[in-house]
């Protein structure tokens, strides 16, 4: 059957405007990618976090966060809205609470409450016969979208990344679909919280972060260490902080580490001085390439989700001091268990979280 010249032009015209032009609900903004480091220097190629032991976690996926109670039990959170806990060789499984949503990072206070950060509720207060609260879902009358980590200071104040203000999970399909948006967009809304449980008051510490992650506290607990996911590095920033733009000179905030082969997603305090952090995955040429062009940004996300950029599979986690100098690296180039995006040590073992594996991987410290 033989197609019109009209038909063939209109169809062609609709195409064209379909990518120009349809409604996405990102609005980017440029930034210049620095040149991806590779796997080099201190973080050449290795396979020391091949061969993961795994233990079974009865059904449930994604244990994205992993820490230990005063007791010793080990908690961790999964994709349905459970947090589970158990025995540290995964013995005695059972569920502790679900809170409904999905808890990102979580902590313990000095009751041993357990303080989550909810991507969908808020952060939570879950004591120890398994009541929930919610401790704040707002800062100054404005909502906390995605609160992601979590770190509670022996004071008993509460430090929060809330990974961005322009998308909410809750409103975007979940954890991952709204992190993609915020960060091909790279309106740089991520911010840091910090929430007084005596005073009952909440304030930001500082904003301006491209999908704000990991948190953890300085030992001496004068300084936030922070991942700035969509833009490869990681902050050291003053709890004294008040509502600083860590993109304008300060000396309240540092870039400790620079320009990293990956995404950074949590950190945890190891032993031995130690700062753990995991990458979610590694860097993607393309996606680096698009940095400065906001609007072949706009056209990909009109594309079919299966044409879009994303990084290949690749296990990676390494330490670092809180001067920030790197002191450990761990890869599986085979990316066999997905989305490494932390380390949980004790004194036998290493715990490696994911975001959706079926299993909690671990490995024998050595």
């Amino acid at each position: 059957m033989k197609v019109s010249a009209s038909l063939l032009y209109a169809t062609t015209i609709s195409i064209i405007a379909y990518f120009c032009f349809w409604p996405v609900p990102i609005e980017p903004v440029s930034w210049e990618a620095p040149a991806a480091p590779g796997y080099t220097g201190s973080h050449a190629r290795n396979e020391r976090l091949s061969g993961l032991q795994l233990i079974s976690l009865g059904g449930e996926e994604g244990p994205e966060h992993v820490a230990l109670s005063k007791e010793g039990l080990l908690y961790t959170a999964a994709a349905s809205g459970k947090i589970l806990r158990m025995e540290p060789n995964g013995n005695a499984l059972e569920v502790f609470v679900n809170t409904g949503g999905r808890v990102l990072g979580f902590d313990f206070d000095a009751a041993e409450n357990l303080i989550a950060a909810d991507a969908m509720r808020g952060v939570l207060k879950i004591t120890p016969d398994r009541e929930i609260s919610v401790l704040i879902d707002h800062v100054n009358g404005d909502p906390i979208r995605y609160p992601n980590s979590i770190v509670v200071a022996q004071s008993g104040k509460i430090y929060i990344t809330d990974s961005s203000t322009r998308f909410a999970p809750s409103q975007w399909g979940g954890t991952f679909e709204a992190s993609m948006l915020d960060i091909v967009e790279q309106s740089a809304s991520g911010r840091v919280l910090e929430y007084d449980p005596t005073e009952k008051k909440v304030r930001i510490v500082a904003k301006g972060l491209s999908f704000a992650n990991g948190i953890a506290l300085s030992q001496n607990e004068l300084s936030l260490f922070v991942n700035e996911t969509g833009r490869y590095r990681v902050w050291k920033i003053a709890t004294a902080a008040e509502n600083l733009d860590i993109n304008l000179d300060s000396m309240q905030a540092i870039i400790l580490l620079d320009n990293l082969p990956g995404y950074p997603d949590n950190l945890m305090r190891g032993l031995e001085g130690r700062i753990w952090l995991g990458f979610a995955k590694p860097r993607n040429s393309i996606i680096d390439f698009l940095s400065d062009k906001p609007f072949l940004r706009k056209l990909v996300l009109r594309f079919p989700r299966a044409l879009w950029p994303m990084p290949e599979a690749y296990g990676h986690v390494m330490a670092f001091t809180e001067s920030g100098n790197i002191v450990a690296d761990m890869q599986d180039p085979s990316g066999q268990y997905p989305e490494t995006t932390a380390l949980t040590e004790t004194y036998d073992r290493f715990f490696i979280q994911s975001l959706h594996a079926n299993n909690l991987g671990w490995l024998a410290r050595r």
